[in-house]
């Protein structure tokens, strides 16, 4: 069965987690959750349950991420053993046990009639008419996947009494189909005015779908969820129970004192429409016409006021409450004076594991306390042994005495011999820096000195040159020294060979 519905499908490699291993709670845990939704399920004036494959486990058909699922097998290559027929299978106790709490009241959405059911991947049982968009229940399951179309007629009549002229196919979704807009429509609707919203079955990995039920949390009510994997959604579940499904539902009929209604074929629309085409078959030598039971959801449905009023009231509520009254694998431990907690920690989160011993209590990993206030439940829980107790925490006292002791002796610690070796890098690099300072301003008077010395030195030279041309005279291209007249004079005389001219002129006049 579920073999033939997988190989119809295309080929689509991202199917989810598969394989995941399996989480039993003990025959004491089961009882305690149970009876906690039990109370639930009395309080709540709206339910809404959401199913996956494994509710139909028990009927001899496979799931699909379990251990030994279809895509869990065919990962690996191979088959399930197991594989019923769709004329072989049953309803299980789970789904009997559904439609049992529908009829008495405690479930809002959900059972055989089809104003109380959305099927959002689709019913092999159902024909779908690609005209009219009108919906009708099969004699036989479908041989297709992914709304294809057999060849058949569609049945329906229009306003003006003749046939539709449209062609009917399969409602089997494919991977890539997108989903019924009245079911989805629907299914948001009626989880997000639900009090509580119970998943069985499932692990509510594929999306849109799986997100559906967190809509009833977000407006301020309660989620539970019972499978034996872990699923997308815990972290928001308010309870989490790890068994199978008919075992829940079995004790939950039991405390609501509602009794498990039998199978009958003559309330199932697939028997009820297989007469149907017997009948229409016989009657007339066969040619009588097949009316089958149509299952469409009508426009009014969808577009409820009152539902939609309802909707609208309940706003989303932005800052929920981190602690609830019950939350599967976490659990709060006290003792008399409040402060010892411990908690069983899920996968997506840290352990916190907790040993007795002797009655003694011992943490193997610590939590932080505000972490422990928001996310653990209160659970109270008396630790006998006192005095026990008394001398933990009297070493523990001591302990803190030796602490204080050696720090006041002097005892360094790490920061402060990292503070220490911190100031003597910085003492290190502040003399560094003196010292090329003071070999910079050494360099700089030696430069100064050898400049003056050089500068002193170029105008001494320049003295004796001046003084050196002062003090040669060229006559007739010999060089002889005259005289010079001292310094104070304000005018020199001196004897060259011009004025001699001049009075060897005079001479010769006279």
């Amino acid at each position: 069965m579920a073999c033939s519905y997988a190989d119809g499908l295309s080929k689509y490699e991202n199917k989810g987690k598969l394989g995941l291993p399996e989480k039993f709670d003990t025959a004491e845990e089961v009882e305690r959750k149970v009876q906690i939704l039990a109370g639930w399920m009395r309080e709540s004036k709206h339910t809404v349950v959401h199913t996956g494959a494994g509710i139909s486990t028990a009927a001899g058909i496979p799931d699909f991420r379990g251990p030994n699922g279809v895509w869990t097998l065919e990962k690996e290559g191979l088959k399930p053993d197991v594989n019923i027929s769709w004329d072989d299978a049953r309803p299980t106790l789970t789904h009997m046990a559904i439609v049992s709490l529908e009829q008495r009241g405690y479930v809002q959405y959900v059972g055989l009639q089809r104003q109380k059911l959305a099927e959002l991947h689709g019913d092999m049982f159902v024909d779908k008419c690609n005209l009219c968009q009108r919906q009708f229940v099969r004699s036989s399951a479908a041989t297709t996947v992914g709304q294809k179309s057999e060849g058949k007629a569609c049945p329906a009549k229009r306003g003006n009494g003749r046939r539709c002229r449209g062609k009917l196919h399969d409602n089997i979704l494919d991977w890539e189909d997108g989903l019924p807009d009245a079911d989805l429509d629907l299914a948001i609707s009626h989880s997000c005015v639900a009090d509580l919203s119970l998943c069985l079955g499932t692990t509510l990995q594929i999306v849109p779908s799986g997100n559906i039920p967190v809509d009833t949390k977000k407006r301020g009510g309660r989620l539970v969820i019972c499978n034996l994997q872990p699923t997308k959604q815990d972290r928001h579940a308010d309870l989490i129970i790890n068994t199978y499904v008919d075992v829940l539902m079995k004790r939950l009929l039991e405390l609501l004192d509602v009794p498990l209604l039998p199978y009958s074929a003559e309330d199932d629309p697939l028997k009820i429409s297989q007469l149907l085409l017997q009948s229409s078959i016989a009657e007339s030598s066969g040619n009588g016409v097949f009316e089958p039971i149509e299952w469409t959801i009508p426009e009014e449905w969808v577009k409820d006021k009152d539902l939609a009023e309802r909707v609208k009231s309940r706003k989303v509520i932005r800052k929920r409450p981190g602690v609830k009254d019950e939350v599967q694998g976490r659990k709060k431990v006290k003792t008399e004076s409040g402060h010892v907690q411990r908690e069983e920690n899920d996968k997506e989160e840290d352990e916190l594991d907790l040993c007795h011993k002797n009655g003694e209590v011992l943490k193997k990993s610590d939590r932080n306390e505000e972490e422990d206030e928001e996310e653990l439940i209160g659970e109270t829980c008396v630790i006998e042994d006192a005095e026990e107790r008394e001398t933990g925490k009297t070493e523990q006292e001591e302990g803190n005495a030796v602490i204080k002791s050696e720090r006041e002796n002097g005892i360094k610690t790490e920061s402060e011999i990292k503070n220490e070796e911190e100031h003597k890098l910085e003492r290190s690099e502040v003399k560094v820096k003196t010292e090329q300072i003071v070999k910079k301003e050494e360099s700089d008077n030696t430069i100064k000195s050898e400049r003056e010395d050089l500068i002193k030195t170029e105008n001494e030279i320049q003295e004796k040159n001046e003084k050196s041309e002062r003090n040669e005279v060229y006559t007739n291209g010999n060089s002889t020294p005259s005289a010079v007249q001292e310094e104070g004079d304000s005018e020199s005389e001196v004897t060259g060979p011009e004025n001699r001219s001049s009075d060897i002129q005079n001479d010769l006049a006279t």
